[in-house]
């Protein structure tokens, strides 16, 4: 098979990029992500269709956030769009008149990382997406596992605090509210409130006040020493890392690649991310430890991991 489209929604665009069998994006065509569920579908059929153009194309992946049935052609559940057990595949297939393969979104970001990224070379590789929430990907025996009903690896939604924090999915005390974008907000925010003679930097990026923090300005605040903005992230990084160690228990792979936007720190996350890894691995000091990567592709994982994806069949 040649030329695949790669298709990746977001919550303000949707992007088409055609990719060949290397993983190098020829091409990208990027539309805005309308309000309605049938609006979306109308934008990825039209933007495969302007990117497909000026190329022959055999196949078009898309990545959805949310749960796709194990047919690859079913979005039972998605959070951000009203898809309800919505044909996905069939619909975009009528109107395109090529085969489609539909994933879950960091499904796709995780195969993208193992083919063409940081997960070269390994066979075993557990991936997780520290971004607004937490997602992940499974590659074992270099298969991308997703579980009898297609929904595997929603490492987000693991409990780890019995009655903690509510979470957006309904649970209490799910990962992502300790290990996620949202999280390191909250610490941020939290700690200028309790200590604000030690955030003089972060504030000051902010309009101020504590509530005026946002992403952006803690890893800038960070990087010029501010403590409370370390601190965040040192917090994030003890659950992100406590999590590996646990996932580490159920798939001992070779290899850990941390992705999404949080990650784009680099070793201001990934560094005592490892350190928290270690401290909680079980029987840590007698066994081998697996590599805890930055991922490589950045934000064009999802794009290529689902072209690829639509490649394999």
């Amino acid at each position: 098979m040649g030329l695949t489209i790669g298709v990746d929604i977001g919550g303000t665009k949707i992007a088409a990029g055609v990719v060949d069998e290397e993983g190098t994006i020829l091409e990208t065509y990027k539309v805005p992500t309308p309000p309605t569920a049938d609006g979306v579908t109308e934008a990825i059929c039209a933007a495969v269709s302007e990117v497909s153009s000026n190329h022959t194309i055999d196949a078009v992946g898309i990545g959805a956030a949310g749960y796709v049935d194990d047919k690859r052609a079913t979005v039972l559940f998605a959070p951000n769009i009203n898809w309800r057990h919505e044909p996905l595949k069939d619909k975009v297939e009528q109107r395109i008149g090529l085969p489609v393969v539909v994933e879950n979104d960091a499904n796709c970001a995780a195969w993208g990382e193992y083919r063409f990224g940081a997960g070269q070379g390994h066979e075993d590789v557990i991936c997780i997406t520290l971004g607004t929430g937490l997602g992940g990907g499974i590659i074992i025996g270099n298969k991308l596992r997703r579980g009898r009903f297609g929904v595997a690896a929603e490492f987000g939604h693991i409990r780890v605090v019995p009655d903690g924090l509510l979470c957006g999915c309904g649970s209490q005390g799910c990962w992502e509210q300790y290990a996620s974008g949202r999280a390191l907000v909250r610490y941020a925010k939290q700690r200028a409130n309790a200590t604000p003679e030690h955030a003089a930097i972060l504030l000051a990026l902010g309009d101020g006040t504590a509530e005026g923090i946002e992403g952006k300005h803690i890893s800038a605040a960070a990087r010029q020493g501010d403590l409370v903005a370390i601190d965040a992230f040192r917090e994030l990084a003890r659950w992100a890392g406590a999590g590996l160690a646990d996932l580490a228990s159920l798939f001992d792979p070779s290899a850990f690649i941390v992705g999404g936007g949080v990650s784009d720190e680099g070793d201001l996350v990934l560094d005592p991310i490892r350190k928290s890894f270690k401290r909680w691995l079980v029987g840590g000091a007698w066994r081998p430890h697996a590599q805890v990567l930055a991922a490589q592709l950045g934000g064009k994982a999802g794009l290529v991991g689902a072209a690829d994806l639509a490649r394999q069949g």
